[in-house]
């Protein structure tokens, strides 16, 4: 089993920062791909950052330049630091985890979602 807690969200005006962190703990082999997702009111979520496990990264176009995932696999942790925010960041942001499990000699690979953080970026 796997649980993750995503925290770092709040209110903030335009052209500030946020630092939003997801820790990963119970019981599994390993972490592997980890990301965030954010659905705004009205909208269907979307993908926002990914990291594999080996550190590559990929980001949506809106926020390249501006937002930098990163994760510290000692602490199954990943982040997602956000500088020059915009009104149209305001969402809730979700952390996505892909975790695998030892069961009885067989690997199983399962997808995970924290309940999400409420990011609001006033005017």
């Amino acid at each position: 089993q796997v649980h993750l807690v995503e925290s770092g969200g709040g209110l903030v005006q335009a052209g500030g920062s946020l630092r939003l962190s997801c820790a990963a703990s119970g019981s599994f082999f390993s972490i592997n791909n980890m990301g965030w997702y954010r659905q705004a009111p009205g909208k269907q979520r979307e993908l926002v950052a990914t990291i594999t496990s080996g550190g590559s990264r990929n980001y949506v176009d809106s926020v390249k330049g501006r937002f930098t995932i990163s994760r510290d696999n000692a602490k199954n942790t990943v982040y997602l630091q956000m500088n020059s925010l915009k009104p149209e960041d305001t969402a809730v942001y979700y952390c996505n985890a892909d975790a695998d499990y030892l069961v009885i000699a067989t690997m199983y690979r399962t997808e995970h979602w924290g309940q999400g953080t409420q990011v609001t970026v006033s005017s």
